[in-house]
């Protein structure tokens, strides 16, 4: 049965499984590939999307739940040409290494900043904590939420 959802402002309808994880719809029905497949048990944050504004590992939504959803990926939260404040501030701080786990990061970073426009260290390390970063680039994690907060605020 078709279900339809709205995906970086688009609705898209796709006739999968219900009980597919929305990681796999996004990433195998929709060619979104910027959401990354990092444990699958929600343990590593690197499939962190946004559903109806807040953050959600995407591995482990079923499209049922996701039927009629508002979901923003990575590529719907910026673009080259009008970066998000969160990722210009990735790119400042360079925060990037392998890379991998990023979109997920900067995910998680970005719903936080919705809640929490002034972070403190503990907000910060409190919300990124759920996602992991091999390359062990948390202080300059950290330091870009800090600058994207200053941007967003437009310090």
């Amino acid at each position: 049965m078709p279900t339809t959802l709205t995906v970086n402002g688009t609705a898209q309808t796709v006739d999968l499984p219900a009980d597919m994880p929305l990681l796999w719809v996004l990433r195998e029905g929709l060619n979104l590939t910027g959401t990354k497949f990092g444990c699958g048990i929600a343990s590593c944050g690197a499939c962190t999307v946004h559903m109806n504004g807040e953050a959600v590992r995407s591995c482990q939504v079923p499209l049922s739940d996701a039927a009629g959803a508002e979901i923003v990926t990575i590529e719907g939260l910026g673009n080259p040409a009008a970066l998000h404040a969160v990722q210009a501030a990735w790119v400042a701080a360079q925060v990037a290494q392998c890379g991998f786990c990023q979109s997920g990061q900067i995910m998680q970073a970005a719903a936080l900043l919705t809640t929490t426009p002034d972070p403190t260290d503990a907000d910060i390390d409190t919300a990124m904590e759920g996602n992991l970063c091999r390359c062990g680039t948390y202080p300059r994690i950290r330091a870009a939420v800090k600058d994207a907060a200053n941007r967003l605020k437009g310090v």
